[in-house]
């Protein structure tokens, strides 16, 4: 255990609202995907959902390291699509504002000299850019092939 810097923690408990707001909206878009029979959406949304929720797990340990208390009861506002399409735009602004904020946090981390936790944050960082690569590509696709092709290819 160490005393971590509080601003430090206060990063980090800033990013863990960001990933807990993400569990959530990632799932309901799950279950929607599931409810409208495209399996393969319904799976990809779950999987990041889980990642998400590894991720707050990896924060929580690190903030309790350092001797801070994690705060989960904050959420963002979570923005649910009414369509896919709209899923997938909102699910990448998020992505977007999630990589920003950890690229800020790694920078954080290097200036008040918390190896530990810029380690941890650069690794995070990595999935998120995944995240965001995922949802472009879909993003992509929708606008080559058109909304009922791309949707055609969901079920599973």
């Amino acid at each position: 255990m160490m005393n971590g810097n509080p601003k430090i923690i206060e990063t980090l408990n800033a990013l863990l609202s960001d990933e807990l707001t993400a569990v959530n909206q990632y799932i309901v878009h799950s279950e929607m995907c599931s409810n409208w029979g495209y399996e393969k959406l319904h799976k990809a949304d779950e999987k990041r959902a889980i990642d998400e929720m590894k991720h707050a797990e990896k924060l929580i340990s690190r903030i309790l390291f350092l001797e801070g208390i994690p705060v989960v009861s904050h959420l963002k506002k979570i923005s649910i699509g009414s369509e896919v399409a709209a899923q997938h735009k909102n699910d990448m602004n998020a992505e977007i504002e999630t990589i920003a904020m950890y690229n800020n946090g790694i920078k954080f981390a290097a200036e008040v000299g918390d190896g530990g936790t810029r380690e941890l944050l650069e690794s995070i960082l990595k999935d998120e850019e995944g995240h965001l690569d995922w949802l472009e590509a879909q993003i992509n696709q929708i606008s080559q092939m058109g909304i009922q092709n791309y949707l055609a290819d969901q079920p599973g």
